[in-house]
């Protein structure tokens, strides 16, 4: 007996929800790590003289992966993985660190909703890099200040690290998304 064949929508569906799934598993992640190495490894140098929370580079990540996040699933099912990451950093790191997090995530995902939703019709360029350099100030600032960490000493560190892997990943998601695209003509 042969399958009833797979229609190009179908795949396509099947394919957003990979995505979706893959990205969302990866966002989850990012924020349980970023507040797991901040509680062990408090402040770290991240070049030029500058230090930022150990969870920096992960948080970065983060604001890439919410995009992808909102893109795929919505804005509400990224808020609920946002809480999701809260309340698992809470079991695997200080308390105080992880509500800090979940504070800083939910108000820097409505900061990044204002910016990336309109720009996304622009072009995802433009809307990632402009809603992450957004973003990533909102939730630097409130997560230093509600973990208390110096602000003044650590701002600048947090935003080179975070937006040098916000940077990085959009240029690898710009590659990805061109490879892929490229791939399907040829198909």
């Amino acid at each position: 007996m042969n399958p009833t064949p797979v229609t190009t929508a179908e795949l396509a569906i099947l394919r957003r929800r990979t995505i979706a799934t893959v990205t969302a598993a990866a966002f989850v992640a990012c924020i349980v790590a970023a507040n797991y190495v901040t509680t062990e490894y408090g402040m770290v140098p991240v070049g030029f003289g500058l230090v930022a929370t150990a969870g920096t580079y992960f948080a970065g990540l983060t604001f890439v992966l919410r995009d992808t996040v909102q893109d795929t699933a919505g804005k509400f099912a990224t808020a609920g993985l946002i809480v999701l990451g809260a309340v698992v950093s809470y079991a695997v790191s200080d308390p105080f660190i992880a509500l800090a997090s979940g504070v800083a995530f939910l108000a820097s995902e409505a900061a990044d909703l204002a910016v990336y939703t309109p720009l996304r019709a622009r072009g995802y360029l433009r809307a990632a890099v402009a809603s992450n350099v957004v973003g990533a100030f909102v939730d630097t600032v409130l997560f230093l200040w509600i973990a208390g960490f110096p602000i003044r000493d650590a701002l600048a560190g947090q935003m080179v690290g975070k937006l040098a892997v916000t940077l990085a990943v959009v240029v690898l998601v710009i590659g990805v998304r061109g490879a892929v695209s490229r791939e399907s003509v040829r198909a």
